[in-house]
Order: structure tokens, then C-alpha cells, then sequence
């Protein structure tokens, strides 16, 4: 007879959801899942690009978290206090919690306090709050300047910021304020989505100018001016906006490098096929590792790396608990929607641990892709809720 363990997932994210799921599916409930999560309701991050334009309320996104205990998982409502990775247990909402495995799953910690100004000036479409409050700021906005501007990389949902800007200039053309609303994005990447390589990177450009975006790269903010409505660059350059919807710079959680799973890069590494950290017995998935390709670029922050990932460390975990079946490995590949406004959106997809560069295929817009994203949003709290 196997022993009863204990798996530990700390954060309800994409990732987290589905390996706390899954191990509640292929285990036997001797076994306990326990899932720890500061926040009573599980959102689902695609969605926010619509939330921000009008085009979804927050019940349509979101799921109460503790409806995960039908399932008989353990959820634990409260902030992760601390994480000792050597003996793999966790302080968490005032109780210690010790485990047999554990899967850090805490995603990307947001920090708009990093650049001066830019959360007294702007709104964090990254979080329901924000996407909230800048939709309720776009319907009164009938002229001027928009501006999307990504704070920092790397940062999570690679297309999202390109996503944001064609859906709000589609948005300027239904409420019959273009072109009096102009909207301009501003990166310090060099093009869009450059991971996926330059000939990718140059069609999601031309995307999104020719929905009359005017694309800013190589722009790294220094400061904002709330009172003078002006963003400030490190190459000198401003521009001014009226209405502003921004990317905050993204970190490791301050719980996760106070463990030391931190790495010179500044997140968690992995073994990439495991995802196994260098503490035996704890795992890291989504938003939280730092995972390098051979391009030298790492591997984009996404949910469906997020769920992949989740799907082989659930999968590896349930293996040694039991003996039975064959582990699996994380391939590196990869998909999402971009959504282009008009009820139309893109596809791209493939394989980015390819060598010697990521192979990725960007397929055109048009209705029936749009009606996947519509569907895929509908299907994953079908699935898991």
C-alpha cells in the first residue's frame, strides 16, 4: 500500500488550478491536495482584454475558488507568509503546512510602484480592478489621446498589450469617436512579440498598424506625470495621453526570492522538461520560472505554457506517488489568440523549444478565430469549475 501524501499547490492561476485538479483526479483521496490562494475568486486572465472594452462583467470571468473542494481539494484562503523549500513546508494564512511535494504556481508579482507615477496615472488592465476602472474611464473619453504602454519585460500574455490597443481602437470606431480618439502603443521591446522570431514579430506589426494603431518600440518608460498627462522615457523622448492603460513591470513574488528560489534572472529556473527547481521535491510552473530558449530569450509568460507545464508536474507526481504509468516532458509548445477588434482575431502557434530558433505560424485573422477565444474562455470553467 502506497503512504498518504500530501501535495501542496501554492497560487490558483491557470497552472495552479489545473495540477491541483488533475492530481485530484488521478489520485486517491487517502492523498491530500491542498491549494493555497490569497483570493476568494479564480479569474480568468483572457478575459480581462474584454472586461477593459465593455464586452464582459466580472461574474462572466470569474469563479468562486472553494467550489474546488466538491473535487475534494483542500483550498486554503490566505497570503503564502513564507515558503521553506528544504523541508517543503509554507506558512500560510497563520498555519504551517507541511507537504511531500510542492508546486509553486504564484505567478508574476506586479509592481506598478517601480516607475513613478504610472499607478496614480494610468490603470492596470492586468488586474480585474483595473480593467474595471479603465472601462468605466474609456465611455467618457471622446477625444484626445489613448495610450497603452508596457511598463518592463518580460511580461505575461506577450500579445495582450497589442490585443488591448486594436480592441480599444476598434472600440473608438463603435462608439463613432475616430479618429478624434487616437491610440498609440508604447514597448521597449523592439517589435511585437519578438520570442516568436523577426518574420512573426513584423506581421503582428503590420496587424496592428493597419487597424490604425501607431506602434512605439524601443520606448523605456522612466517616470509618468499624472498632472501633465505625460510619459517619460529613458531615451529623452515624452508623449502626452489622455486616458491610460498600462503593463506594470512584473518580478518573482518577494515570498519566492526571500526563499531563495530565485535565480540570476530574477525568477524561478527549472529543469525545462520536469520543471523540477533544485529542492528536491518542489516543483514551479507558469509565470513564476524563468525558463531560457536558445535565441536567449525566455520562454513567454502564458497560460498555456502555464497549463502544459501543469499538466507534466501533475503527471510526474502522480507517477512516483504510485509506481505505476510513465513520467512525461514539458515539449515547449505553444498557442493563443490575438484579438483584433470587429469580432475577428489571429492565431499563432508552435513549437519554441524548436532550435535553432522557435518554429511559430501566424495564422490571418477572421470571424471563426475569434469564436474560438470566445469558446476556449467558455470551455475552461466548464472543465475546471
Amino acid at each position: 500500500m502506497t503512504a498518504a501524501k500530501t501535495i501542496l499547490i501554492l497560487g490558483s492561476g491557470i497552472g495552479g488550478i489545473v495540477a491541483a485538479s488533475l492530481l485530484r483526479k488521478q489520485l486517491a483521496r487517502k492523498h491530500r491536495i491542498i491549494l493555497v490562494e490569497r483570493e476568494p475568486r479564480h479569474v480568468f486572465p483572457p478575459s480581462l482584454l474584454w472586461l477593459m472594452i465593455g464586452a464582459r462583467r466580472e461574474e462572466q470571468i470569474s469563479r468562486p475558488i472553494e467550489r474546488l473542494a466538491r473535487s475534494g481539494i483542500e483550498f486554503v484562503h490566505g497570503e503564502v507568509e513564507r515558503i521553506e523549500p528544504q523541508t517543503l513546508s509554507v506558512r500560510a494564512a497563520g498555519r504551517e503546512i507541511a507537504a511531500d511535494y510542492m508546486v509553486v504556481a504564484l505567478g508574476a508579482e506586479l509592481a506598478s510602484e517601480a516607475i513613478p507615477g504610472l499607478a496614480e496615472a494610468g490603470h492596470n488592465f492586468y488586474t480585474l480592478a483595473g480593467a474595471q476602472s479603465f472601462n468605466r474611464a474609456r465611455r467618457d473619453l471622446r477625444q484626445g489621446h489613448l495610450a497603452v504602454l508596457v511598463g518592463g519585460t518580460p511580461f505575461k500574455c506577450p500579445a495582450a498589450p497589442y490585443e488591448a490597443a486594436m480592441l480599444l481602437k476598434a472600440d473608438a470606431r463603435k462608439r463613432g469617436v475616430h479618429p478624434a480618439v487616437t491610440v498609440d502603443l508604447y514597448t521597449p521591446e523592439p517589435g511585437p512579440m519578438p520570442v516568436a522570431g523577426p518574420e512573426v514579430s513584423a506581421k503582428v506589426r503590420e496587424l496592428v498598424e493597419r487597424t490604425g494603431v501607431r506602434v512605439h518600440t524601443e520606448r523605456m518608460v522612466a517616470e509618468v506625470d499624472p498632472s501633465a498627462r505625460l510619459i517619460r522615457f529613458k531615451n529623452g523622448a515624452t508623449a502626452p495621453f489622455d486616458l491610460l492603460a498600462y503593463v506594470p513591470p512584473h518580478r518573482a513574488p518577494s515570498v519566492v526570492r526571500a526563499a531563495g528560489l530565485a535565480g540570476e534572472s530574477g525568477w524561478v529556473p527549472v529543469d525545462r522538461e520536469t520543471l523540477e527547481t533544485k529542492f528536491p521535491g518542489v516543483y514551479a510552473i507558469g509565470d513564476v520560472t524563468g525558463i531560457p530558449l536558445v535565441s536567449g530569450r525566455p520562454l513567454p509568460k502564458a497560460g498555456v505554457f502555464a497549463r502544459g507545464e501543469a499538466e507534466v508536474v501533475a503527471r510526474n507526481i502522480t507517477c512516483a506517488i504510485t509506481g505505476a504509468g510513465a513520467p512525461r516532458s514539458f515539449e515547449g509548445h505553444g498557442a493563443c489568440f490575438i484579438e483584433i477588434g470587429d469580432n475577428r482575431a489571429g492565431f499563432g502557434s508552435g513549437n519554441f523549444f524548436a532550435e535553432p530558433a522557435p518554429l511559430l505560424r501566424l495564422r490571418a485573422p477572421g470571424y471563426l478565430l475569434h469564436l474560438g477565444k470566445v469558446v476556449s474562455e467558455k470551455y475552461w470553467f466548464y472543465r475546471w469549475f
